[in-house]
């Protein structure tokens, strides 16, 4: 991280809680904080980092854009 007050320091965190807000946190009413815990555990491991398309991965989602690495190398 850079000097205090830089905002391009949190800008992709920013980018993700926004997602995570619009995607999952608004569209759904936790009964309890393990089930809050549970749910968001469930959409960043496997939705967003696994099937979500990502603009930094040229539209692709993680495991394709994966996948198409080890291809081209292979």
């Amino acid at each position: 991280m850079s000097r205090r007050g830089n905002c391009y320091d949190n800008a992709c965190i920013e980018s993700f809680h926004s997602v995570l807000k619009k995607e999952l946190i608004y569209c759904t009413r936790f009964r309890t904080k393990e089930q809050a815990y549970t749910e968001l555990f469930e959409y960043i491991e496997f939705f967003y980092n696994r099937k979500r398309i990502h603009s930094a991965l040229n539209y692709l989602s993680p495991e394709r854009f994966e996948a198409q690495y080890y291809q081209q190398i292979g």
